[in-house]
Order: structure tokens, then C-alpha cells, then sequence
């Protein structure tokens, strides 16, 4: 299921939407009809009617719920002018996506929102950003109130965070709009009437139960420990346990409840954590001197436990509190797609990542390595909303995995992820001359830098030049024809520049539905300076399993041969074709069956 539809009623709207399927690749285009959306409500994340904003108010209003899970609501007029944000701006993400819509159109986004309007930060969408639960959502439009009349937030916070410029952190919790805090209660109801409890997911839950436990009695005993201990049920992060009790049935039933995700611990791991109150009688069951307490430590990575294990029945229930460790992003590279081309150490990277973040199609090239991992698929396009995930995980202490097919460093994740995190600490952008590109800037979000590690793999010009036999063995200059990024004057000068300086040229996204001339307008410039019968390769889909090859010259060349998984390599003047082989020679003179250098 696609996570956006695009709705529409006239031949108009029905043109306006095919060119918004280019924007994502996760767009159902749909012709209204009465009953259609109440069919279709629950089933997408976002919903773009292309209409008049009466038609789709009258059609929604029985179906909203409430703006935690009523989906975003976008609507366009049918000249794409206007992207007015119409419901669950916030949370829902109809402001971004109506503002993302509205810069791909070149048309004007109309938010409505009284945060939005006035520049501040609303406090549902920082909490979201920052992977904080608010706890009583009666609170918001009253704390939401004195954001717009104060020009801003008193905050008082238990953890490390970076607060947006309009938000004051105060140490006083009595004197604070906002607690963030993992205490159920930190002042007395009197005098914290309508303060906002914003939780932060740092508690984690040590269990060890007897076979049979009920979902009941866990819970009944997790929460009686946290009230016991004035700790919030909503600060849970995870629970963790021994691996033999991961298909529990009362544990995996309490875990789905309240959607807390479980870690689960071998004997030989529980047993390796120091100073846990031991128990003869689960070493007997288990073969781990101690379940709850270790498990609790190891999942938090913490060396304390905040509350020591409290057996109740036949549940045992220990509390760590994560430690707030700096994040780290790995920016893999995946090779051509193979799993045998995919280097040890990005498989190590991505084994010991808790989130995948990265383009669909890559992910299902990796399928077999991901499928126990939290996973963020976003569209083609979408490369800076992609990276600014990974940061803000990274941020909040999580260990990611951004994606990319060949090498990271080369047309591809790595430069855009430093691009960012640059930004978010407070450097420039792409040079101190030019205007800073708002569009990198990470939304609301706490800012801590992570470690990053560039983890490189097999690169598509390596891939192809490959199978193509030795083109690359002199002096090449890589080029992409994309002028997505780069205006078109500037990549016909650097076609120009390599061509008569006789380097081997290799082009990556050669030609694509919305640019399908651009390969034959670069053939045409080359062929200035290059002979007709100057070798040719064109690989398509390398090292997978649709891979096709093509030697040609650069005379007979044909495009539709190429597409955007296709790299083209077109050699220099000593370039030869042998063996339908393209062969670059390195300048290397051979005499009586010995190598000099030339």
C-alpha cells in the first residue's frame, strides 16, 4: 500500500497528480467517487485532494477522530498554485508535506497553524521530533496558547537536550510550562495545575517471568513497581529478557499492547553482567544466574539499575534508565546490490545498527540482512528527508544505518549526511558566500553530534568497468547527467572539459523519462573531440540479476539502451575494443614478453 493518495475529479486535477507521481514513489493516484474516502481513510498516511477545499471538508468531516491518528490532509487547486495544509499539521506532517508539494510545484504553501504562523516551534511537533511522548494531549491548545501569547516556553528537562531558541529551561519544576521528565509526578497537583508532562523513552524494563504469566499479571506488576517508584509508564522504552522467553505468550501480548519493543538476552550475556542479585532458582530454569537485573543493565547500557528487581508473583521486574550515550551514523555502502558484494565490514555495520534508514529499492537488496531491524524507507527524492532522520535518531542516542547502492562518498549519502550535520551544529552551509539552504536544516530537533563512520563499498563505475573488462586504466573523470542538482550549463562545461582533455568519461544517470535527451546532447558534444569509433560500454543493473552489457562506439550508440540504472563509460583515444572488451592502456610498452614502464 502506497503511503500517500492523491484524489482528484477533473481531467485538470487528474494532470496535476501524474506530475506529482514523480515527487514520491509512494503516491496512489484515485479518482473521487462518493464513499471512496471512507474506504480508503485509515488505510494511507496522507491523503491530497486536488479540488475545492468545501467539497473536501463535507467529505471528511464524519471521518476525522482525533489529530494523533487522523491522517495529513493536503488540498491543491487544480493549477497547483495553492497547497493548503488542512488537517493534522503537526503531528500528521500535513504542514511539511503541503510545503514540500508547494516547492516541487513552484507553487505557495498556505499553513494555517498559529506556531507555524509566528515562527516558533509548536510543542507537539518538537516532542515528535525529539521521540518524547506527551501525556495529557488536553494540555496541548493551553500550552500551545502561551507559546503564541509569551513568544515562548519555560522548560524544565531531566535530560540532556538542545531546546529551540524559544524555549527557556528553567531549573525549577514549579516554575516551568513544559516537565520533561520520566517522574510521574514531580511537584504536587496544586501547584502543577496545567503543567505539560513530556516523557522521554529512557526507562527499560528487566522481566523474568514463570511459563504462563499472564499479560494481566505482567502488568499488573510493571505497574506497580513504576508507581511504587514514581516512575511513568508512558517513559518506557523497552523491555528486555532471557532469549528463551521471547515467544512468551503473556510477555509478547504486553510487549504488542502498549508497542514496546523487546530485547532479548542469552544466558552467556545475562551472566557476564556484574554485580546482580543472583538466583539459584533461575540458574536452574535458565542457566542465568539472574534475568531481570542483567537484562535491564544490558539494554539501557547502563552500570546501576534505577530500581532493583521487585519480584511480585510470578513476575520479576528490574528498571535501568538509558544511559544518553552519543548516537552513531554508519553510511554504508552496499556495492552493486549483491549480498556476495557487500563488504564484512557493511554487514558489521549494519548488524550492529538498531535503524536502517534508506531508499526503498536499495532495502530490498538487503532484505535478508534487515529483517530483524527497525526500518525507514522513504522515496527517490527524498534523499534529505532520509538523512535528516538518521541525525535526529542519531541525536536522540540511537545507532543508524544510512544506506546507499555503490559507495556512500561517491553520487550518493555520505556528503549530504555531513551537509547536515554541519548545519545542525551551527556551521555553514555549501560555502560562507552563499545564502545558508534552509531546506538542510534539521526541524526542531535536539542536536547532539554523533560519531559517523563512512563504511565504502563497491562503487557502479567499479562495477561496471568490471564487466566491461580495463577501461579505467588511465586518467577518467566521472560526470552525472542529472540536472536535478546541478544546472545543465554547468554539466555541458565539465563534459566539455573531460572530452577534450581526452579522459575517459564515465556517466551516471545518463537519461530518465523527465530528461531524455540529456545522453544524446552529451553524445554530441563528445563526439567534437572523439573519434565515431571511439569504444563505448553501457551497463545496465550490474552485478544483479536483470545485468545486461553493451560494447558499442560512440558513432552507433543507441538510447534506449540506457535508463537511470545504467552507467555509460565512453573511452579516450587509445581506448580499443578487444574480445567485446573495452581496454584502456595504462602507457605500459611490451617487449619480448616483459613489462616496461613506458
Amino acid at each position: 500500500m502506497k503511503k500517500t493518495a492523491i484524489i482528484y475529479i477533473t481531467d485538470n486535477g487528474h494532470r496535476l497528480a501524474q506530475r506529482l507521481e514523480t515527487f514520491s514513489s509512494d503516491i496512489e493516484i484515485v479518482k473521487f467517487a462518493p464513499g471512496l474516502v471512507a474506504d480508503l481513510w485509515g488505510r494511507y498516511e496522507a491523503f491530497v485532494f486536488i479540488m475545492a477545499s468545501g467539497i473536501v471538508v463535507r467529505t471528511i468531516a464524519q471521518l476525522m477522530k482525533n489529530k494523533k491518528t487522523d491522517p495529513a490532509i493536503v488540498v491543491l487547486d487544480e493549477a497547483g498554485k495553492f497547497s493548503v495544509s488542512l488537517l493534522s499539521g503537526h503531528l500528521g506532517g500535513a504542514n511539511e508535506l503541503a510545503n514540500n508539494i508547494a516547492r516541487f510545484l513552484g507553487g505557495e504553501a498556505v499553513i494555517t497553524t498559529a506556531s507555524d504562523v509566528n515562527g516558533l516551534v509548536s510543542i507537539d511537533l518538537w516532542a515528535g521530533d525529539n521521540g518524547l511522548v506527551i501525556e495529557e494531549w488536553g494540555l496541548v491548545p493551553r500550552t500551545g496558547a502561551r507559546l503564541v501569547n509569551n513568544g515562548g516556553l519555560t522548560v524544565y528537562s531531566e535530560i540532556d537536550i538542545v531546546l529551540p531558541a524559544e524555549y527557556h529551561k528553567v531549573f525549577d519544576p514549579g516554575s516551568a510550562d513544559v516537565l520533561v521528565t520520566n517522574k510521574k509526578r514531580l511537584i504536587s497537583d496544586d501547584r502543577g495545575n496545567g503543567q505539560l508532562y513530556v516523557r522521554p523513552k529512557n526507562l527499560i524494563l528487566g522481566i523474568g517471568c514463570n511459563k504462563g504469566a499472564s499479560t494481566e499479571e505482567i502488568e499488573h506488576a510493571v505497574q506497580h513497581t513504576l508507581e511504587e517508584h514514581n516512575l511513568a509508564f508512558l517513559s518506557i522504552g523497552s523491555l528486555a529478557t532471557i532469549d528463551m522467553k521471547a515467544d512468551e505468550p503473556g510477555l509478547v501480548a504486553f510487549a504488542k499492547k502498549h508497542q514496546i519493543e523487546m530485547k532479548t538476552y542469552s544466558p552467556l550475556e545475562l551472566n557476564g553482567v556484574q554485580g546482580v542479585s543472583k538466583s539459584e532458582a533461575a540458574f536452574k530454569a535458565t542457566g542465568a544466574v539472574a534475568v531481570a537485573e542483567p537484562a535491564a543493565l544490558l539494554a539501557a547500557r547502563a552500570d546501576a539499575l534505577l530500581v532493583p528487581k521487585q519480584k511480585r508473583g510470578n513476575v520479576t521486574v528490574a528498571v535501568a534508565e538509558k544511559n544518553s550515550e552519543r548516537g552513531k551514523i554508519f553510511i554504508v555502502g552496499i556495492g552493486p546490490g549483491s549480498e556476495k558484494h557487500i563488504t564484512p565490514a557493511a554487514r558489521d555495520a549494519i548488524r550492529k545498527s538498531d535503524i536502517i534508514v534508506g531508499y526503498g529499492t536499495y532495502l530490498e537488496l538487503i532484505q535478508n540482512l534487515i529483517h530483524d531491524k527497525e526500518v525507514v524507507s522513504t522515496g527517490m527524492t527524498q534523499e534529505v528527508d532520509r538523512c535528516r532522520k538518521a541525525v535526529d535518531f542519531a541525536a536522540a542516542g540511537r545507532t543508524v544505518a544510512v544506506i546507499s547502492s555503490g559507495d556512500p562518498g561517491v553520487y550518493a549519502m555520505a556528503g549530504l549526511v555531513f551537509e547536515i550535520l554541519r548545519q545542525g551544529s551551527g556551521g555553514k552551509g555549501q560555502g560562507s558566500r552563499e545564502k545558508k539552504d534552509t531546506s538542510l536544516r534539521i526541524p526542531h530537533s535536539a542536536f547532539r553530534i554523533p560519531e559517523v563512520e563512512v563504511v565504502p563499498g563497491i562503487s557502479a563505475l567499479n562495477a561496471c568497468a568490471s564487466r566491461l573488462g580495463a577501461p579505467l586504466m588511465h586518467d577518467f573523470a566521472s560526470i552525472s547527467l542529472s540536472d536535478r542538482l546541478t544546472p545543465w550549463p554547468m554539466i555541458e562545461k565539465r563534459l566539455e572539459a573531460a572530452a577534450s582533455a581526452d579522459f575517459v568519461i564515465v556517466l551516471y544517470n545518463p537519461r530518465s523519462k523527465g530528461r531524455a535527451g540529456h545522453m544524446s546532447k552529451a553524445r554530441e558534444l563528445i563526439l567534437r573531440y572523439r573519434l565515431p569509433e571511439t569504444p563505448v560500454g553501457i551497463v545496465k543493473g550490474a552485478m544483479r540479476d536483470h545485468e545486461t552489457v553493451i560494447v558499442t562506439d560512440l558513432g552507433n550508440m543507441r538510447d534506449d539502451d540506457i535508463d537511470m540504472q545504467t552507467t555509460v563509460i565512453i573511452g579516450n583515444s587509445k581506448t580499443f575494443r578487444w574480445n567485446n572488451l573495452m581496454i584502456t592502456p595504462r602507457g605500459y610498452e611490451i617487449q619480448e614478453g616483459k613489462k616496461v614502464r613506458g
